[in-house]
């Protein structure tokens, strides 16, 4: 390092990046797409873990803890469970590919379960649970795409 100058060259003028000539070099791009996933995108995963954690807060945001109770408990329930799906998606993408589509299927059980869980839900309850639901569909449909996309690569 003593032959490295203030501006981060060396006396032969190589910036010292470029690891093209180490030996090893093949080995350790094999190892880092090993660990990261061979270059999946994860572009998807936190926005789904953030709207499992609003699913999972959104009977205190929006003040229906009185009015519908079961719903209370459900929306905590599937809110994890989206949450939890997105952090596996993020810890072990390889592993959960094919479970993309259940985050379509939360998606659609939230819309649903409005009317089957709730006892005589107001607009406020059932826009929540529209849009809540209409965005996990939608999020969900996106990873189960880019799983595909990047199964068709590898």
């Amino acid at each position: 390092m003593s032959n490295i100058s203030h501006t981060g060259r060396d006396v032969s003028g190589h910036t010292g990046r470029d690891i093209s000539g180490h030996p090893d070099a093949e080995e350790m791009r094999a190892r880092h797409d090993r660990v990261v996933g061979g270059g999946r995108n994860t572009a998807t995963d936190a926005p789904v873990f953030l709207l499992g954690l609003y699913c999972a807060v959104s009977p205190w945001v929006l003040h229906f803890t009185a009015s519908q109770p079961s719903l209370v408990t459900h929306n905590l329930v599937i809110g994890i469970a989206i949450a939890v799906l997105a952090l596996c998606f993020t810890a072990m993408p390889q592993r959960m590919t094919g479970m993309s589509m259940a985050i379509c299927a939360l998606g659609a059980w939230l819309i649903v379960s409005t009317w089957i869980v709730g006892q005589s839900p107001d607009m406020g309850v059932v826009l929540n649970q529209i849009i809540v639901g209409g965005l996990a569909i939608v999020l969900g449909a996106a990873c189960a795409g880019l799983a595909m996309k990047n199964k068709k690569k590898t």
